[in-house]
């Protein structure tokens, strides 16, 4: 699982690396995130788990009387993002975590994200922080995956590893709630009580194709984005020699698999989810 911590190491040089793979195997879906952000007018906007800029981008485009804030832990993806966002003076790029960010130059009326909410340590009070910072009746919006289990690109690879160990349990209610990672807002009841501060939150489920692969060698570019992201590549750097060439050996024939089009694709389930301020809440 990925937890906050790893976006400002590895994970975050990675995701730097292969931003335009990531961007692509999310392109179904971002059109969805971006008519809900754009439904409503906007003044100040907060991209929350910013990452390469994609979002953050789009809306500086799209809104530009608005002030357009991307914030990420990771200080690659943000080299990206600030190398993809020039020229665009209502656009600006900082690094910092969102449970903490503040802006002294106004409070932000919309707080966007694409699957970059479901790291905080401490979902409620992130949630919690982030509604106090937001001007009243700000708009949330965002989307994260739905369960590993209706994921195609994550659940067919996990088939592929060894069992993973036990994992040792605690009388602390906390233990029922799941640790930071891709699937932590997968529990539509879990993210309603996270969403401290925020009120008439609305889950919708969208179904989405995840590109994997695509171009003149779609199974190779396949291959080459899951060395770098996801549970493939935690387990090529993690497994023995010996277990390592079976799992890539089965990684390449489940990828073979998903040729279809020219493009190396898996079912996707993500939620897009709204809510507004509470002032009153906090």
């Amino acid at each position: 699982m990925t937890s906050a911590g790893d976006w400002e190491g590895s994970v975050g040089t990675s995701w730097a690396a292969e931003w335009r793979r990531t961007d692509r195997s999310f392109a179904a879906l971002t059109p969805r995130l971006l008519e809900a952000a754009l439904a409503h007018p906007a003044n100040r906007v907060l991209d929350i788990g910013c990452g390469a800029g994609e979002i953050a981008l789009s809306l500086a485009r799209a809104r530009p009387q608005a002030t357009v804030i991307g914030l990420d832990l990771s200080a690659p993806l943000l080299a990206v993002a600030r190398s993809r966002g020039e020229g665009l003076g209502n656009l600006w790029f900082e690094q910092g975590d969102a449970a903490r960010w503040a802006d002294t130059a106004g409070k932000p009326d919309l707080l966007v994200s694409r699957h970059g909410v479901m790291f905080f340590d401490d979902p409620a009070a992130a949630f919690a922080h982030l509604a106090a910072v937001a001007a009243p009746q700000a708009r949330l919006v965002f989307t994260c995956f739905r369960s590993a289990a209706e994921n195609a690109w994550a659940a067919d690879i996990a088939r592929l590893l060894p069992p993973a160990p036990p994992v040792p349990t605690s009388p602390s209610p906390a233990a029922f709630d799941p640790p930071p990672g891709p699937f932590a807002f997968a529990d539509p009841e879990r993210v309603r009580r996270a969403l401290a501060g925020w009120r008439d939150i609305e889950f919708t489920p969208v179904d989405f194709t995840y590109v994997a692969g695509s171009g003149e060698a779609p199974v190779e570019d396949a291959l080459a984005f899951f060395q770098r992201i996801g549970p493939a590549a935690a387990a090529i750097r993690n497994l023995p020699r010996t277990a390592r060439a079976s799992f890539e050996a089965k990684l390449d024939e489940l990828v073979r698999s998903r040729l279809a089009g020219g493009q190396v694709i898996f079912p996707a389930a993500a939620w897009l989810v709204t809510a507004i301020a509470d002032h009153a809440a906090g």
